[in-house]
């Protein structure tokens, strides 16, 4: 499993595994979880960065609709894991 360091702002960072990843409609979304094996809380971060950034942004606000749709991808992709 990948593990990314974001930068939540100028002094503040998170380094997080990448459990699996997916793009719908040209948007590119990760989940990521804080713990390398076992159950624990997963966040779906979607990208929001520009095609001229050097560096990827992400964001975890996503529409109901649009987390149900990633939720349903990332569930299927991962069969024994439930996204809630």
């Amino acid at each position: 499993m990948d593990k990314i360091t974001f930068q939540l702002n100028e002094n503040e960072t998170a380094e997080l595994y990448v459990v699996e990843q997916t793009r719908i409609a040209g948007v590119n979304y990760l989940l990521v979880t804080e713990e390398e094996t076992g159950d624990g809380e997963a966040i779906i971060l979607k990208e929001v960065s520009a095609a001229e950034d050097t560096m990827g942004e992400y964001t975890d606000e996503l529409t109901d609709k649009e987390f149900e749709a990633v939720a349903a991808i990332f569930s299927e992709l991962l069969e024994d894991i439930e996204l809630t």
